[in-house]
Parts: C-alpha cells; structure tokens; sequence
C-alpha cells in the first residue's frame, strides 16, 4: 500500500515510517518542517504540506491506499489542539473525501475524560474525540487505537491488551503503557487486517511475551455502532447536541457526503 503518515516526523510517526517498510508498503511522510527530513528513513518518499493549512495539501490524494495520523499538538494548548489534533485530520479527510482509502487514527487513552485540569485547560482530549468522530462519519473503513503511555513499559511487558469503553481515567501511567514501536505496529498492520476494521479500543501492554499474529486481537473487539459518534462503549458524556454549531456543521457535512455517493 501506498501509505500517506500525517505526523510523519513525530516521536510515533518516525517508527510507523519503518514499520510500514518493514512490512513492505510505500510510506509518503507529510512534512511540515524541512529540516525534519533528515531524521525519515533513507530514501523515504516525502510530500511537504502543514495540515493546518489545507491549500498546501493539493495533490497529497495521488495514488494514496491509506492513510495513518499520528498528530500531536505538542503542547500549542487549546489553539493547536483544535488545528492540528482536529484540524489536521479534518483537512486531509476533505482531501480524500472522493478517494476511497483506509484510515488508521492514533489519539490517547483517556481521551473520553474530559474533567481533568489538564483538557479543561487545553481541551487536547475533546479535539481528539471530535476528530474520531469525523473518521467515523467519513465513510472509510477505518481503525482508531488510543494508545497508553508511550515507553513507560518495561522490558517483560511486551504482551498486547486492547481494551474498549475508556475507562482509565487517571492521567497516569497506571492507565497503561505500551512501546512506541508496538504502537506504530498496530496502526500499520491494522490497515491490512479485516478484523479490524471499524473499531476503536485503547491500546496497552502488559507481562508477557509480545504476539505475532494480531488477528485474534483485533477479532475479539466489538465494531462501533455506525448510528453512533463515538466508540462502541464510550461513556456518553460529549453530547452532539450541546457541540458549537460550527462543528456540528463539519460532522454532518462528512455523514452527508457519505449518504450522497
């Protein structure tokens, strides 16, 4: 597959980059920032772009199969979050939104907490709820992995656990932890897996010796509920009705397109 990695040059973005070219793809990194090409494998194929500015994106649809976000605002607070967490991934989904492709999302564990001081001060949680419902109403087959802290993980807790409901809600590493590399591993082979299709689930590892074949993984989880915005057993605690109305506008606008091809 020829795999579009919105966030390329990020801490997750760099290990999908060569896991998707270990398993044979062809990753195009969307970069923003020039001076970050050197860190992208050898060679890699290279398309320049910010995702928050959607008239840099023209032309970014050739020939892509699929598509991996794994943005992060880094810290830019509210203002970054709603650009790039939601932003980016609604302008890149305009951009293929007559292109049928298969999308892989990364947003957090926890992201469904929303009391916490810290998404009451940069609502990072909330914009990344809002871009998986976009994913969801887009209409492409598509996989969304929220995954725990990234590295905390010790060496014997290579075990993979997917779990559904996002329901740890410390804002600690006891929420779970997982390798980045294992992260990128999920997002790239869910793209080529059936079982995993149009399912959302928090991703961590546990004691235990890593899998090989992730199918029985993936298999096990439940679909979400295509009559739904939010993950098969998401807490209902982000009403649709009580969204601004703008957002509202951009959700039904995806759900709207789908209903008309």
């Amino acid at each position: 597959m020829k795999i579009l990695v919105a966030g390329a040059t990020g801490s997750i973005g760099l290990h999908v980059m060569n896991a998707a070219i270990d398993k044979g793809h062809q990753p195009v990194a969307l970069v923003r920032n020039r001076r970050k090409v050197k860190l992208l494998p050898h060679k890699a194929d290279v398309f320049y772009g910010d995702v928050s500015m959607p008239e840099t994106l023209t032309g970014v649809t050739k020939d892509i199969d699929a598509v991996i976000f794994t943005l992060g605002s880094d810290g830019q607070g509210r203002i970054g979050a709603r650009a790039i967490d939601y932003g980016g991934v609604r302008n890149i989904l305009r951009m293929f939104k007559d292109t049928h492709i298969r999308i892989a999302l990364m947003t957090t564990i926890g992201v469904t907490e929303r009391l916490s001081t810290w998404n009451q001060h940069t609502e990072v949680h909330d914009w990344k709820r809002r871009a998986e419902r976009l994913v969801r109403a887009s209409g492409h087959p598509y996989t969304i992995v929220r995954p725990g802290w990234f590295d905390y993980n010790h060496d014997d807790e290579r075990r993979i656990i997917m779990l559904q409901g996002d329901r740890r809600h410390t804002g600690t590493p006891e929420d779970g932890v997982v390798s980045r590399t294992q992260i990128a591993h999920v997002l790239v082979s869910a793209l080529t897996n059936d079982a995993a299709k149009n399912k959302t689930f928090e991703l961590v590892a546990e004691r235990g010796k890593v899998q090989e074949d992730l199918t029985p993984l993936f298999a096990d989880l439940l679909a979400d509920n295509p009559q739904k915005n939010d993950g098969v057993l998401d807490m209902d605690n982000m009403s649709l009705g009580e969204e601004p109305d703008c957002l509202i506008r951009e959700l039904k606008q995806f759900s709207e397109h789908v209903k008309s091809i």
